[in-house]
């Protein structure tokens, strides 16, 4: 695999490291009930542990072995884009983007630019999963050619358990897999 840019740079958005200055949009979204119905993220018991997942976020965007982003629009931190595992040349990712800025195009437009940052990298397959009351985020993977591959599996979270669905890109020559509307 070749490694991870340093910035990901699109239309109007750039992944990149996570800085200090963004522990406070961070964290308001690690706070938001919104984001954490739907995006696996702790409760905070205190500062020190809000402190903690920030500052573990920051070096995680910062490691190069790592497929970890701040999303920002304008220098203003909207979103996260992460590695949720890999296996071989395959790589699952998750993201969300801060409510403020929901149904702007943000999270397709940060998505999109993933799958050809990781195409880049040597990845062959991407694959991410939603819950299933999380429609918005599936479209979104649908809007960036993820299909889906046919599988779910039970999550358990804040004390329920969530159906959550996978769908997912196949890469070749180092591009994403398009495939005709007419076919699906």
């Amino acid at each position: 695999m070749k490694p991870k840019p340093a910035r990901i740079v699109t239309e109007r958005l750039v992944l990149r490291p996570l800085e200090d200055g963004d522990r406070e949009a961070l964290l308001s979204m690690a706070r938001d009930s919104r984001i954490t119905a739907t995006y696996m993220i702790p409760d905070f018991a205190d500062a020190a542990q809000e402190d903690a997942f920030f500052r573990r976020m920051q070096a995680l965007s910062a490691a190069e072995t790592r497929f970890v982003y701040g999303i920002s629009l304008g220098g203003e931190l909207i979103g996260f884009l992460n590695d949720c595992g890999t296996d071989g040349d395959g790589i699952e990712i998750g993201y969300f983007i801060s409510p403020g800025h929901w149904n702007r195009g943000y999270a397709t437009e940060a998505l999109r630019a993933a799958i050809g940052a990781l195409a880049a990298m040597g990845f062959r397959r991407v694959e991410a999963g939603c819950f299933e009351e999380n429609p918005a985020s599936g479209r979104v993977m649908e809007k960036c050619g993820m299909q889906p591959l046919g599988r779910a599996s039970l999550i358990p979270y804040r004390g329920r358990e969530h159906r959550c669905l996978y769908r997912g890109i196949t890469i070749h020559n180092g591009a994403p897999e398009e495939r005709s509307r007419a076919g699906q």
